[in-house]
């Protein structure tokens, strides 16, 4: 079968790899209908995923039929259409029993990064009872791409928020992540949604899909005075951190209210520093991690009845033969790309 290898720091390949087989008795094989590009992709290419294994099959967030299937697997069978969570979860130890997913001892964050994922035209998917969940007849896998990452990973912020109905939250980054935050948060209850980015292509999108009610470009505009104008000058209950840079991470705690929630959802590549002595005195909590991707179910149910919608995420759908060439076109900066499916054939 053909896959996208990461081969070391800045250099990747598509090869020709032999079609995965079931190892336990809970794994499943997956042929891959639909995969897409992931920012964490980059993060591992420009070697800032420390754990990512060399020679490994990138990729994470994908949608296909099951082919083979485990003999411990009750819940699933050959021949389901399934969505797959980002995170390889056990659903026994600790952790999982909590619902921190994202921490499971026996799992983690292993797909196309420390084993074989899914950019390819098959995946041996682990704790496939657990990771896998079964796509409704009424959604496509068009539909359901992007529910067991980007749409979890924005509802994962929004509920970090603890919206009760009635707040304003900020969501800093109008990309992918964000935009899930966004329409999350409303679901959630919220009142109003203040987008920011310096993107205005990204910022149009957020105005006319209806996902925020304020929309700011923070390279033109001055966020502070506009998130406090909107807020009887108190700030935004709570804010999503969904950009990931420097600039971001500080804006996020300064328009936050006193006693406000910070959730953060963007991967640095570098350090970030809390000035304490600046904060001092407004009392701010701050949430912060990788997706525990634990509803998926429910969003593709949200799905299903027309709660949620993804599919203006899709910019372009690229073959695996010409997969190279998306990354290519994924890493470049300012242009007009959201997300890029991956179809296998």
């Amino acid at each position: 079968m053909k896959a996208l290898v990461y081969k070391e720091k800045g250099h990747i390949e598509l090869i020709d790899k032999s079609v995965p087989k079931i190892t336990d008795t809970r794994d499943a094989i997956v042929k891959v209908k639909l995969s897409s590009i992931c920012t964490s992709d980059l993060h591992i290419i420009n070697g800032a995923v420390p754990a990512a294994k060399k020679d490994i099959v990138l990729g994470h967030e994908f949608v296909g039929e099951i082919v083979k299937i485990g003999s411990s697997i009750q819940n699933l069978k050959v021949g389901d259409r399934v969505s797959a969570n980002c995170e390889t979860f056990c659903g026994e130890c600790y952790f999982c029993r909590k619902g921190y997913i994202n921490n499971c001892i026996n799992g983690g964050w292993m797909l196309g990064c420390k084993i074989d994922g899914c950019q390819a035209e098959y995946v041996r998917v682990p704790f496939a009872d657990k990771g896998l969940t079964k796509i409704p007849d009424n959604v496509s896998y068009e539909n359901a791409l992007f529910v067991g990452d980007i749409l979890s990973s924005g509802y994962f912020g929004a509920e970090m928020c603890e919206i009760k109905g009635g707040e304003t939250i900020a969501v800093i980054g109008a990309g992918p992540v964000g935009l899930c935050a966004m329409q999350c948060a409303k679901l959630m209850g919220a009142k109003k949604i203040i987008a920011i980015d310096k993107n205005d292509y990204r910022l149009n999108i957020a105005k006319k899909e209806n996902l925020a009610d304020i929309i700011i470009n923070s390279s033109t505009e001055n966020c502070d005075d506009i998130v406090a104008k909107n807020t009887n000058t108190y700030g935004a209950d709570g804010v999503i951190e969904a950009a990931g840079s420097d600039e971001t991470f500080r804006m996020a705690w300064k328009i936050a209210r006193p006693n406000g929630i910070v959730a953060i959802v963007a991967m640095y590549e570098k350090n970030q520093i809390l000035p304490l002595p600046q904060m001092y005195g407004k009392n701010l909590i701050f949430k912060t991690g990788g997706v525990d991707a634990i509803h998926c179910e429910k969003l593709l149910n949200y799905i299903s009845i027309g709660k949620l919608n993804t599919d203006f995420l899709i910019s372009k759908t690229i073959d695996l033969d010409n997969i190279i060439n998306a990354y290519n076109l994924f890493s470049e900066k300012n242009n007009d790309i959201l997300k890029i499916a991956i179809k296998q054939n």
